[in-house]
């Protein structure tokens, strides 16, 4: 049992590491992003001019705010839970129940997301797709990149709390066993 334990807690700490890293590292960019917004709409409003570029930036901004800092988010527990019922579970339960959710639902869902996007964004790739707006920045086939590789820093992450919800698993049963003997 130490081994699998201390192997869940490992693997937990190195998948969560780029999870971290990556949402605080985007974080920033939320100031830069309001900053922008706000010279977009004082250079309108004051001077009646614009760029198609910073407009775009903004977009893109928002997009790797969103998609680099899931994962993150997942690690803080942050994201929407509707726990009627998961509130008055107990560890064990709790931990039960999100091992089955991240085996059935979530890796699935990262899976399936990987598989349906890749052709668009090799697609995209092919022909260095750029802004439909003249003026733009030309690199959407970077923000379509984006969709996968969302997917996946979900899945690591997914891997990080399935380690994590064995050592509760492993470490309730390990007490459970010393109780009995």
């Amino acid at each position: 049992m130490p081994l699998l334990f201390n192997l869940c807690q490992t693997i937990d700490r190195c998948l969560s590491a780029v999870s971290v890293a990556l949402g605080k590292g985007v974080a920033w960019l939320t100031a830069v992003m309001a900053l922008t917004t706000t010279y977009i709409v004082i250079s309108r409003a004051l001077f009646n001019t614009g760029s198609v570029a910073t407009q775009d930036s903004v977009t893109y901004m928002h997009a790797l705010i969103l998609m680099c800092a899931a994962a993150y988010t997942m690690r803080c527990d942050g994201h929407v839970r509707v726990d009627i019922f998961y509130r008055r579970y107990s560890p064990v339960q709790k931990a039960w129940l999100d091992a089955l959710g991240t085996l059935l639902l979530l890796l699935p869902f990262c899976v399936f997301t990987i598989m349906v996007s890749w052709n668009y964004v090799k697609a995209a790739w092919a022909i260095h797709e750029g802004s439909v707006d003249a003026g733009g920045i030309p690199g959407v086939f970077l923000l379509k990149s984006l969709i996968p590789l969302n997917a996946a820093l979900l899945a690591l992450q997914g891997l990080a709390e399935l380690a994590r919800r064995l050592v509760v698993l492993t470490y309730v049963n390990e007490h459970e066993l010393d109780e009995h003997e």
